[in-house]
Parts: C-alpha cells; sequence; structure tokens
C-alpha cells in the first residue's frame, strides 16, 4: 500500500492506496479543477500517527465503483484509474476542487477544530481594519467584487473560501485560496488588466469558459487577522443595471440563517465524482448545531458591522461600502 500524509490548515488526513498514481500529485498546478482554487496550500506531510481523517482508496479493475464514509474514513472502491481517463470533468473527483477532499477537508476542519468556511471571498482593507467577506455560489458575483475591490488597492485575503474559528468569544480569520476561476467573458469585459501574459502552458485556453488566475501577488501581508470589523455582502449581480441597491439584514435571526446555510452547503450536498460515483454529504446534526451557534456569534458580534445582499451592475457593485465608516475605534490585531 502507498502511503501520503496531507495537511490543511489544521486539519491533517492520511491518504492509503494499493495504486499510487491515485494519490495527490504534487506540485498542484495552477488549473480550472486544482484545489488551489479552494485552499491556500496542501502540505504534503508525513503519514500522521493520529490523524483527524483517513481516506482509502482501493484500486479494482472491473468492479463496481463505490464510496463508503464512515465517521472520520473514507472507503473508495473500483476502477478509479480507468474512471479518470473517462470522467466528463475531473473538478468532481477524488482531488478535483468541486470533488470529495475538498468537502472531507471543510468537514474535518469543522468537527476538529470548529474551523468553520464561508463560500466567500475576503478582502481586507487596511485602512479601515475591515474584512469584506463576498458570500455566494457559482455565478452570484463574488469575482465581480474581488477583482474591482483589487483593482480599488483591498489586498486579497481568499478567493473563494474565508475560514474562522471563535476562541474564548474572540474571532481568529485565516487566509484562504490565492488562486481564481474567472469567466474569459467577465476578465475580457471589464477586468483584461488581469488576464496572465502569458497563459501558463498547462492550463491550456479555458475549461467551461474559465481559467483560472494566480492573485498571490495581491495578497493580505497577514495569513490571520484577529477580531478585525467584519461587512458581509450576499450579492447580485446584472449587466446593465444602472443602480445599486443594498438591503441591509438587520435581524440577527435573519443573518445567522444567511451565515449558516452559507456555511452548511458543500458539507451537506451529496456529490458525484466521476459521474459515476455518489458521494453522500458529510453534515449531521452534532456538527449542524454547532456550526448555527458559530453562525450566530458571528451575527450578533460587534465586529460585524454590515450584513447585506447588494443588487448592482459589475461597475457599480461596491458603491459607497469602501467610504462608509462601519469599523470600530480598535484596530484589529494581526497574526502571522
Amino acid at each position: 500500500m502507498h502511503r501520503q500524509g496531507l495537511r490543511v490548515l489544521k486539519a491533517e488526513v492520511g491518504v492509503v492506496s494499493n495504486e499510487k498514481s491515485l494519490l495527490l500529485s504534487f506540485p498542484l498546478p495552477l488549473e480550472v479543477k486544482s484545489l488551489l482554487t479552494d485552499f491556500k496550500e496542501i502540505k504534503n506531510i508525513p503519514y500522521p500517527s493520529n490523524p483527524d481523517g483517513r481516506i482509502s482508496i482501493y484500486e479494482v479493475p472491473g468492479a463496481k465503483p463505490s464510496c463508503r464514509i464512515s465517521g472520520q474514513r473514507a472507503f473508495f472502491r473500483g476502477p478509479f484509474v480507468s474512471l479518470t481517463r473517462r470522467a466528463s470533468d475531473l473538478r468532481y473527483s477524488l482531488w478535483g476542487n468541486q470533488g470529495f477532499f475538498y468537502r472531507f477537508a471543510l468537514y474535518l476542519l469543522e468537527r476538529n477544530h470548529q474551523v468553520y468556511s464561508l463560500h466567500a471571498c475576503g478582502l481586507f482593507q487596511a485602512k479601515k481594519n475591515r474584512l469584506v467577506v463576498i458570500a455566494g455560489g457559482a455565478g452570484s458575483g463574488k469575482t465581480v467584487y474581488l477583482l474591482s475591490g483589487l483593482a480599488k488597492g483591498l489586498k486579497l485575503f481568499s478567493t473563494e473560501t474565508v475560514h474562522f474559528t471563535i476562541k474564548a468569544g474572540r474571532f481568529l480569520w485565516f487566509m484562504g485560496s490565492l488562486v481564481d476561476n474567472v469567466r474569459i467573458e467577465t476578465i475580457r469585459r471589464h477586468f483584461s488588466e488581469f488576464w496572465p501574459a502569458p497563459l501558463p502552458a498547462n492550463q491550456g485556453t479555458e475549461w467551461h469558459g474559465k481559467i483560472a488566475i494566480d492573485l498571490s501577488s495581491y495578497k493580505c501581508p497577514f495569513d490571520t487577522l484577529k477580531d478585525p470589523d467584519v461587512v458581509i455582502i450576499f450579492p447580485r449581480i446584472e449587466e446593465g443595471r444602472d443602480t445599486f441597491l443594498l438591503s441591509r439584514m438587520d435581524n440577527a435571526a435573519r443573518r445567522a440563517k444567511a451565515l449558516f446555510d452559507n456555511i452548511s452547503e458543500k458539507l451537506a450536498e451529496t456529490v458525484v465524482l466521476y459521474d459515476k460515483v455518489p458521494a453522500p454529504g458529510l453534515d449531521n446534526p452534532d456538527l449542524a448545531r454547532a456550526r448555527l451557534r458559530a453562525a450566530e456569534t458571528l451575527a450578533r458580534s460587534r465586529h460585524t458591522r454590515l450584513v447585506a445582499s447588494v443588487l448592482s451592475s459589475p461597475d457599480r457593485c461596491w458603491g459607497g461600502l469602501l467610504s462608509e465608516r462601519y469599523s470600530s475605534q480598535k484596530g484589529a490585531e494581526y497574526g502571522e
């Protein structure tokens, strides 16, 4: 058996397989399906003696593929070498950015370390000690906020997944992914200054109309933020709209539900891997209750200055958000 250790933030995972090619390959490539679009980094470590979770992958040619999950252990059995060759979309695979390991890592971070992960991009406004979190699913407008925010001088904290934990009533935020999958139409029409030149040779011209762009040169100088003021936006971007419409979520229960739903999305849904293998959602009642408490704490925190939905066009998406005085008198503390 071949063994591998992986670390994402605080979570360590042990992987074993009878087929070496089914382990995660390093270095991780710059491409649309890469886990670098989910996490800042995944470290290849010695096999941990007491991992947070374990993944076993058994290559059995000709067998019916299967997935079984028992607590912190996941078992895959089947002809995964040939499934990898034939899959229509490798984003939905063991190691794809919409696949199993991505969701398993989120589950282990929550279960073992109480680290919660918003499906969001994060931008840091240093002068106001403010973390701006743009939360939403595919097509909501996160990339428009991300690239226009960088163009305005904000610093990148995450392109896709923003992590936080709460210790003794204090919020610690962890830097997320620094690579973003951008629709080619979006970057050509609105953000041509971010077009990579030359395009990295290993990713071709596009994948499902998107390219992966490394934005690490814009990153925040701090990997962690302690108690920054936080503005959370749920966007809806529409071409041709000439107004900026902001709707505040002033009700704490409504704010908490919106945050809870966003954090739960990737954990709860069942995903089909390799077009053939359904991997069930990883949520459970105990996790959900703890997550709701965390969402309620974030929703009611004195550091959470605004939670709102925004409807706008791409060029008007910020409105007055960056000039409004949402920040507290106390500055944020920064960790290395």
